[in-house]
């Protein structure tokens, strides 16, 4: 009877230990945060902007301050999810500036999604390029920014020939590893340079280059990915380190105080734009691969 008794504990153990195994191994522990109901995401619409734009919240012909659409109001289907060969693709209209997203706060991760625009442009940006990004570290209200659409957060941009730049919204700041910016140039992303402070309450813009352009020719679908460990991130295109960020905070008024985690915002910017294969991975250490882009 004991020998009985071992033999079925064993074959528990090894029936455990197979499953735990294959869960764990799934996808080496990435998750995935697109399906066909956007049921991992939220959603927030401000307006549609027009050419002349200055930053204020629209009026009407009288005079009286136009509301937001809001959060949750899926006008004109800004956002959908189309099937390409089988696989959810989000497809994001455009015509109200906005975003989608998570409805969970993620901190210490890595986060792949690719990513194409579409044909259609939209006043403000009819004349102008392409324009979207992922905002991450969000927290708040949404329309705090200038466009009064997204949270405050910080940007891994995604825009035709500037796939990767950053962009500080609304009262965020951060360090990146750049060339001294000279005058009326525009700083630009080098990993062998000094961390220099951009966004609100520093001597830079919230604006910085990345280091070069790796995303694929032709609008062909690009992965970006977006690692964040303790303030420290970096910009990654099509497997290519553009951009070395650190100490991720925002200014409260008062002082600066960390901004480390957060939602993630998927921006909706007058044009059209796809994302798929979007996919998270909770890190407890900067993986082994980027440990010297911060020393």
């Amino acid at each position: 009877m004991k020998k009985y008794s071992i033999l079925i504990a064993f074959a528990f153990l090894f029936s455990f230990t197979s499953v735990t195994n294959k869960t764990d191994s799934f996808e080496d522990g990435w998750i995935n945060l697109l399906d066909n109901n956007l049921s991992k995401w939220e959603m927030y619409l401000s307006y549609k902007h027009k050419n002349g734009y200055s930053g204020k919240v629209p009026t009407d012909v009288n005079g009286n301050e136009i509301p937001p659409v809001g959060y949750n109001k899926n006008v004109n289907n800004m956002f959908t999810v189309i099937q390409e060969n089988k696989e959810p693709v989000l497809k994001v209209s455009g015509e109200y500036y906005g975003c989608v997203f998570t409805k969970e706060d993620f901190k210490d991760y890595r986060l792949k999604l690719k990513v194409k625009f579409g044909n259609k442009k939209w006043e403000p940006r009819t004349e102008k390029l392409k324009d979207a990004g992922v905002l991450y570290h969000s927290q708040g209200k949404a329309g705090v920014d200038y466009w009064r659409a997204w949270m405050l957060s910080q940007e891994f941009q995604i825009m035709e020939g500037h796939f990767g730049d950053y962009w500080n919204i609304a009262n965020s700041a951060i360090d990146i590893k750049a060339y001294l910016p000279e005058g009326s140039m525009n700083a630009v992303a080098d990993e062998d340079q000094p961390f220099l402070p951009f966004g609100t309450h520093t001597e830079n813009t919230g604006f910085c280059m990345r280091k070069m352009k790796a995303e694929t020719p032709n609008n062909g679908w690009t992965e970006i990915e977006l690692v964040c460990f303790e303030g420290k991130s970096l910009h990654i295109i099509n497997g290519k380190v553009v951009m070395v960020l650190q100490n991720s905070r925002y200014f409260d008024g008062e002082k600066f105080m960390p901004l480390t985690e957060g939602k993630i915002q998927l921006q909706s910017e007058a044009c059209e734009v796809y994302y798929k294969n979007i996919k998270i991975k909770s890190i407890s250490k900067m993986p082994a691969e980027f440990e010297n882009y911060f020393k």
